[in-house]
Protein backbone atom coordinates (compact mmCIF):
# COMPACT_ATOMS: atom_id res chain seq x y z
CA UNK A 1 0.00 0.00 0.00
CA UNK A 2 1.14 3.53 -0.74
CA UNK A 3 -0.54 6.72 0.42
CA UNK A 4 -3.59 4.65 1.39
CA UNK A 5 -3.84 3.04 -2.04
CA UNK A 6 -3.99 -0.74 -2.30
CA UNK A 7 -3.64 -0.81 -6.11
CA UNK A 8 -6.70 -2.98 -6.29
CA UNK A 9 -7.06 -2.93 -10.06
CA UNK A 10 -3.51 -4.12 -10.72
CA UNK A 11 -4.12 -7.23 -8.63
CA UNK A 12 -7.59 -7.79 -10.08
CA UNK A 13 -6.14 -7.54 -13.58
CA UNK A 14 -3.71 -10.34 -12.78
CA UNK A 15 -6.63 -12.47 -11.60
CA UNK A 16 -8.59 -11.66 -14.77
CA UNK A 17 -5.54 -12.48 -16.92
CA UNK A 18 -5.34 -15.82 -15.16
CA UNK A 19 -8.98 -16.48 -16.03
CA UNK A 20 -8.18 -15.71 -19.66
CA UNK A 21 -5.28 -18.17 -19.64
CA UNK A 22 -7.44 -20.83 -17.98
CA UNK A 23 -10.60 -20.09 -19.94
CA UNK A 24 -11.12 -23.61 -21.24
CA UNK A 25 -10.62 -25.21 -17.83
CA UNK A 26 -12.91 -22.67 -16.15
CA UNK A 27 -15.52 -23.02 -18.94
CA UNK A 28 -15.55 -19.28 -19.62
CA UNK A 29 -15.20 -17.41 -22.89
CA UNK A 30 -13.18 -14.32 -23.66
CA UNK A 31 -13.96 -11.74 -26.33
CA UNK A 32 -13.15 -8.18 -27.35
CA UNK A 33 -16.01 -5.72 -27.42
CA UNK A 34 -16.55 -3.11 -30.17
CA UNK A 35 -14.55 -0.51 -28.22
CA UNK A 36 -11.67 -2.87 -27.48
CA UNK A 37 -12.87 -3.77 -23.99
CA UNK A 38 -12.21 -7.28 -22.71
CA UNK A 39 -15.33 -9.33 -21.98
CA UNK A 40 -15.18 -12.49 -19.84
CA UNK A 41 -18.43 -14.45 -19.88
CA UNK A 42 -18.45 -16.71 -16.81
CA UNK A 43 -22.03 -17.95 -16.99
CA UNK A 44 -24.28 -16.21 -19.50
CA UNK A 45 -23.77 -18.15 -22.73
CA UNK A 46 -21.38 -20.65 -21.16
CA UNK A 47 -21.69 -23.20 -18.38
CA UNK A 48 -19.03 -21.61 -16.22
CA UNK A 49 -17.89 -23.24 -12.99
CA UNK A 50 -17.55 -22.88 -9.24
CA UNK A 51 -13.87 -22.06 -9.75
CA UNK A 52 -14.78 -19.27 -12.17
CA UNK A 53 -17.06 -17.81 -9.50
CA UNK A 54 -14.31 -17.98 -6.90
CA UNK A 55 -11.96 -16.09 -9.17
CA UNK A 56 -14.63 -13.51 -10.01
CA UNK A 57 -15.09 -12.94 -6.28
CA UNK A 58 -11.34 -12.61 -5.72
CA UNK A 59 -11.13 -10.09 -8.56
CA UNK A 60 -14.08 -8.17 -7.12
CA UNK A 61 -12.11 -7.77 -3.87
CA UNK A 62 -9.06 -6.51 -5.71
CA UNK A 63 -7.09 -9.53 -4.56
CA UNK A 64 -7.38 -8.49 -0.90
CA UNK A 65 -9.58 -11.44 -0.01
CA UNK A 66 -9.00 -15.19 0.17
CA UNK A 67 -12.04 -17.15 -0.98
CA UNK A 68 -12.39 -20.90 -0.57
CA UNK A 69 -14.92 -23.59 -1.34
CA UNK A 70 -15.13 -26.09 1.49
CA UNK A 71 -17.33 -28.85 2.90
CA UNK A 72 -18.95 -28.17 6.26
CA UNK A 73 -19.43 -31.70 7.57
CA UNK A 74 -21.65 -30.41 10.38
CA UNK A 75 -24.25 -29.38 7.81
CA UNK A 76 -26.08 -32.38 6.40
CA UNK A 77 -28.18 -30.65 3.73
CA UNK A 78 -26.00 -27.73 2.60
CA UNK A 79 -22.39 -28.69 3.34
CA UNK A 80 -20.89 -26.89 0.33
CA UNK A 81 -19.75 -23.61 1.84
CA UNK A 82 -18.10 -20.49 0.47
CA UNK A 83 -15.67 -18.92 2.94
CA UNK A 84 -14.14 -15.46 2.53
CA UNK A 85 -11.55 -13.74 4.68
CA UNK A 86 -9.55 -10.54 4.48
CA UNK A 87 -6.92 -8.72 6.51
CA UNK A 88 -7.88 -5.51 4.70
CA UNK A 89 -11.66 -5.92 4.95
CA UNK A 90 -12.69 -2.28 4.61
CA UNK A 91 -10.81 -1.69 1.36
CA UNK A 92 -11.51 -5.16 -0.02
CA UNK A 93 -15.23 -5.18 0.76
CA UNK A 94 -16.36 -1.56 0.65
CA UNK A 95 -13.65 -0.09 -1.55
CA UNK A 96 -13.95 -2.82 -4.17
CA UNK A 97 -16.46 -5.68 -3.78
CA UNK A 98 -19.63 -3.80 -2.88
CA UNK A 99 -22.03 -3.57 -5.83
CA UNK A 100 -22.66 0.15 -5.52
CA UNK A 101 -22.17 1.61 -8.99
CA UNK A 102 -25.43 1.97 -10.90
CA UNK A 103 -24.68 1.33 -14.57
CA UNK A 104 -28.28 1.02 -15.75
CA UNK A 105 -29.74 2.81 -18.74
CA UNK A 106 -31.36 2.33 -22.15
CA UNK A 107 -32.95 -0.96 -21.13
CA UNK A 108 -29.77 -2.35 -19.56
CA UNK A 109 -29.63 -2.95 -15.82
CA UNK A 110 -26.49 -3.73 -13.86
CA UNK A 111 -24.82 -2.72 -10.63
CA UNK A 112 -21.06 -2.57 -10.96
CA UNK A 113 -18.80 -4.09 -8.33
CA UNK A 114 -15.07 -4.50 -8.17
CA UNK A 115 -12.01 -2.27 -8.06
CA UNK A 116 -12.93 -0.10 -11.05
CA UNK A 117 -15.21 1.64 -8.55
CA UNK A 118 -12.14 2.77 -6.62
CA UNK A 119 -10.88 4.61 -9.69
CA UNK A 120 -14.23 6.17 -10.57
CA UNK A 121 -15.14 7.15 -6.97
CA UNK A 122 -18.59 8.30 -8.08
CA UNK A 123 -20.44 6.85 -5.07
CA UNK A 124 -21.02 8.74 -1.81
CA UNK A 125 -19.47 5.79 0.05
CA UNK A 126 -16.02 6.94 -1.08
CA UNK A 127 -16.37 10.09 0.98
CA UNK A 128 -15.73 7.86 4.02
CA UNK A 129 -12.87 5.88 2.47
CA UNK A 130 -9.62 7.82 2.61
CA UNK A 131 -7.68 6.26 -0.23
CA UNK A 132 -7.42 6.30 -4.00
CA UNK A 133 -6.46 3.55 -6.35
CA UNK A 134 -3.94 4.00 -9.15
CA UNK A 135 -3.90 1.73 -12.19
CA UNK A 136 -3.33 1.55 -15.93
CA UNK A 137 -6.31 -0.78 -16.35
CA UNK A 138 -9.57 -1.47 -14.52
CA UNK A 139 -11.71 -4.51 -13.71
CA UNK A 140 -15.46 -4.47 -13.14
CA UNK A 141 -17.80 -7.32 -12.19
CA UNK A 142 -21.41 -7.38 -13.40
CA UNK A 143 -24.23 -9.65 -12.19
CA UNK A 144 -25.94 -9.85 -15.55
CA UNK A 145 -26.69 -12.16 -18.46
CA UNK A 146 -25.35 -9.84 -21.15
CA UNK A 147 -22.17 -7.84 -21.72
CA UNK A 148 -22.27 -4.09 -21.16
CA UNK A 149 -23.51 -2.01 -24.11
CA UNK A 150 -21.32 0.63 -25.68
CA UNK A 151 -22.85 3.44 -23.59
CA UNK A 152 -21.91 1.67 -20.34
CA UNK A 153 -18.37 0.95 -21.52
CA UNK A 154 -17.95 4.62 -22.41
CA UNK A 155 -19.39 5.67 -19.04
CA UNK A 156 -16.91 3.47 -17.17
CA UNK A 157 -14.04 4.78 -19.29
CA UNK A 158 -14.94 8.41 -18.59
CA UNK A 159 -15.33 7.81 -14.85
CA UNK A 160 -12.08 5.87 -14.47
CA UNK A 161 -10.10 8.09 -16.84
CA UNK A 162 -8.94 5.09 -18.84
CA UNK A 163 -9.24 4.18 -22.53
CA UNK A 164 -11.89 1.59 -23.28
CA UNK A 165 -9.31 -1.00 -24.33
CA UNK A 166 -7.94 -0.97 -20.79
CA UNK A 167 -11.25 -2.12 -19.28
CA UNK A 168 -12.11 -5.72 -18.39
CA UNK A 169 -15.67 -6.78 -17.59
CA UNK A 170 -16.39 -10.09 -15.85
CA UNK A 171 -20.06 -11.03 -15.99
CA UNK A 172 -22.37 -13.89 -15.03
CA UNK A 173 -26.10 -14.02 -14.24
CA UNK A 174 -27.46 -14.91 -10.82
CA UNK A 175 -28.81 -18.19 -12.21
CA UNK A 176 -25.37 -19.52 -13.14
CA UNK A 177 -22.83 -21.48 -11.10
CA UNK A 178 -20.28 -18.67 -11.16
CA UNK A 179 -22.95 -16.05 -10.46
CA UNK A 180 -24.21 -17.97 -7.45
CA UNK A 181 -20.70 -18.36 -6.04
CA UNK A 182 -19.66 -14.74 -6.43
CA UNK A 183 -22.87 -13.54 -4.72
CA UNK A 184 -22.59 -15.91 -1.76
CA UNK A 185 -18.93 -14.83 -1.47
CA UNK A 186 -20.26 -11.42 -0.34
CA UNK A 187 -21.02 -12.65 3.19
CA UNK A 188 -18.17 -10.59 4.63
CA UNK A 189 -18.96 -7.60 2.45
CA UNK A 190 -22.59 -7.33 3.62
CA UNK A 191 -21.40 -7.44 7.23
CA UNK A 192 -18.98 -4.57 6.57
CA UNK A 193 -21.65 -2.61 4.76
CA UNK A 194 -24.13 -3.05 7.61
CA UNK A 195 -21.48 -2.07 10.17
CA UNK A 196 -20.99 1.13 8.18
CA UNK A 197 -24.75 1.75 8.09
CA UNK A 198 -24.83 1.24 11.87
CA UNK A 199 -22.25 4.05 12.17
CA UNK A 200 -19.59 1.77 13.62
CA UNK A 201 -16.16 3.34 12.89
CA UNK A 202 -15.19 1.06 10.03
CA UNK A 203 -11.51 1.98 10.30
CA UNK A 204 -11.59 -0.02 13.55
CA UNK A 205 -12.43 -3.25 11.69
CA UNK A 206 -9.01 -4.78 11.13
CA UNK A 207 -9.75 -8.37 10.08
CA UNK A 208 -12.69 -10.58 9.24
CA UNK A 209 -13.93 -13.93 8.04
CA UNK A 210 -17.38 -15.06 6.92
CA UNK A 211 -19.02 -18.08 5.35
CA UNK A 212 -22.36 -19.12 3.89
CA UNK A 213 -23.77 -22.26 2.25
CA UNK A 214 -23.69 -22.48 -1.53
CA UNK A 215 -27.24 -23.06 -2.83
CA UNK A 216 -28.06 -24.86 -6.04
CA UNK A 217 -28.43 -22.49 -9.01
CA UNK A 218 -31.97 -22.16 -10.35
CA UNK A 219 -33.05 -21.15 -13.88
CA UNK A 220 -35.72 -18.76 -12.54
CA UNK A 221 -34.11 -15.42 -11.72
CA UNK A 222 -36.33 -14.61 -8.72
CA UNK A 223 -35.77 -18.04 -7.18
CA UNK A 224 -32.02 -17.83 -7.79
CA UNK A 225 -31.86 -14.35 -6.25
CA UNK A 226 -33.87 -15.54 -3.27
CA UNK A 227 -31.58 -18.49 -2.67
CA UNK A 228 -28.35 -16.50 -2.81
CA UNK A 229 -29.68 -13.84 -0.45
CA UNK A 230 -31.18 -16.37 1.98
CA UNK A 231 -27.93 -18.34 2.08
CA UNK A 232 -26.37 -15.31 3.81
CA UNK A 233 -29.40 -13.90 5.65
CA UNK A 234 -30.38 -17.23 7.24
CA UNK A 235 -27.23 -19.33 6.84
CA UNK A 236 -24.26 -16.96 7.00
CA UNK A 237 -21.76 -16.47 9.82
CA UNK A 238 -19.21 -13.70 10.29
CA UNK A 239 -16.45 -12.91 12.75
CA UNK A 240 -14.93 -9.45 12.88
CA UNK A 241 -11.85 -8.37 14.82
CA UNK A 242 -12.13 -4.74 15.91
CA UNK A 243 -10.17 -2.11 17.78
CA UNK A 244 -11.75 0.19 20.34
CA UNK A 245 -13.90 -0.19 23.45
CA UNK A 246 -15.37 -3.58 24.27
CA UNK A 247 -18.80 -1.98 24.67
CA UNK A 248 -18.72 -0.81 21.05
CA UNK A 249 -17.83 -4.35 19.96
CA UNK A 250 -20.69 -5.72 22.05
CA UNK A 251 -23.17 -3.30 20.49
CA UNK A 252 -21.98 -4.16 16.98
CA UNK A 253 -22.40 -7.88 17.67
CA UNK A 254 -25.93 -7.30 18.96
CA UNK A 255 -27.02 -5.22 15.97
CA UNK A 256 -25.16 -6.96 13.16
CA UNK A 257 -27.17 -10.17 12.53
CA UNK A 258 -30.01 -10.16 10.02
CA UNK A 259 -32.67 -10.96 12.63
CA UNK A 260 -32.53 -7.31 13.78
CA UNK A 261 -34.27 -6.27 10.54
CA UNK A 262 -38.02 -5.62 10.42
CA UNK A 263 -38.23 -7.74 7.24
CA UNK A 264 -36.54 -10.82 8.70
CA UNK A 265 -38.54 -14.05 8.95
CA UNK A 266 -39.62 -14.88 5.39
CA UNK A 267 -37.80 -16.20 2.34
CA UNK A 268 -36.25 -13.35 0.39
CA UNK A 269 -38.30 -14.26 -2.68
CA UNK A 270 -41.49 -13.54 -0.72
CA UNK A 271 -40.08 -10.31 0.70
CA UNK A 272 -39.15 -9.16 -2.80
CA UNK A 273 -42.68 -9.86 -4.05
CA UNK A 274 -44.17 -8.11 -1.01
CA UNK A 275 -42.40 -4.91 -2.03
CA UNK A 276 -43.45 -5.38 -5.67
CA UNK A 277 -39.90 -5.89 -6.88
CA UNK A 278 -38.61 -2.63 -5.39
CA UNK A 279 -35.27 -3.77 -4.01
CA UNK A 280 -34.65 -0.44 -2.31
CA UNK A 281 -37.92 -0.61 -0.34
CA UNK A 282 -36.58 -3.61 1.58
CA UNK A 283 -35.02 -2.79 4.94
CA UNK A 284 -31.27 -2.53 4.18
CA UNK A 285 -30.50 -3.95 7.63
CA UNK A 286 -31.78 -7.32 6.40
CA UNK A 287 -28.67 -7.81 4.26
CA UNK A 288 -26.25 -9.32 6.75
CA UNK A 289 -25.25 -12.77 8.01
CA UNK A 290 -27.50 -14.72 10.37
CA UNK A 291 -24.84 -15.07 13.05
CA UNK A 292 -22.21 -12.57 14.19
CA UNK A 293 -19.12 -12.84 16.38
CA UNK A 294 -17.20 -9.67 17.20
CA UNK A 295 -13.84 -9.80 18.99
CA UNK A 296 -12.52 -6.68 20.70
CA UNK A 297 -8.78 -7.16 20.25
CA UNK A 298 -7.84 -4.45 22.76
CA UNK A 299 -9.53 -6.27 25.64
CA UNK A 300 -9.64 -9.83 24.32
CA UNK A 301 -13.41 -10.08 24.77
CA UNK A 302 -15.67 -11.77 22.23
CA UNK A 303 -19.40 -11.23 21.77
CA UNK A 304 -21.79 -13.58 19.93
CA UNK A 305 -25.37 -13.12 18.71
CA UNK A 306 -27.74 -14.59 16.14
CA UNK A 307 -28.19 -18.13 14.88
CA UNK A 308 -28.40 -20.18 11.72
CA UNK A 309 -32.08 -20.63 10.77
CA UNK A 310 -32.35 -24.16 9.34
CA UNK A 311 -36.12 -23.87 8.85
CA UNK A 312 -35.77 -20.82 6.60
CA UNK A 313 -32.94 -22.45 4.67
CA UNK A 314 -35.20 -25.46 4.14
CA UNK A 315 -37.93 -23.24 2.69
CA UNK A 316 -35.60 -21.35 0.40
CA UNK A 317 -32.72 -23.64 -0.55
CA UNK A 318 -34.79 -26.81 -0.72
Amino acid sequence: MKDGSAFLNDTAQRIADGMIRDAERLRVTVAKGPLGETLIDAGAKVEGSVEAGLRMAEASMGGLGTISAMLDRASEKWPYTIEVRSSQPVIACLGAQYAGWNLSGDGYFAMGSGPARALARVEPLYETLAYRDEAASAVLILETASPPPQAVVEKVARATGLPTDKLTFLYAPTQSLAGTVQIVARSLEVALHKANDLKFPIANIVDGIAAAPLPAPHPDFLTAMGRTNDAIIYGGSVQLFVRGPAEAARELAERLPSHTSRDHGKPFKEIFKQFKGDFYAIDPLLFSPARAIVTAIDSGETFRTGRIDADMLEQSLG
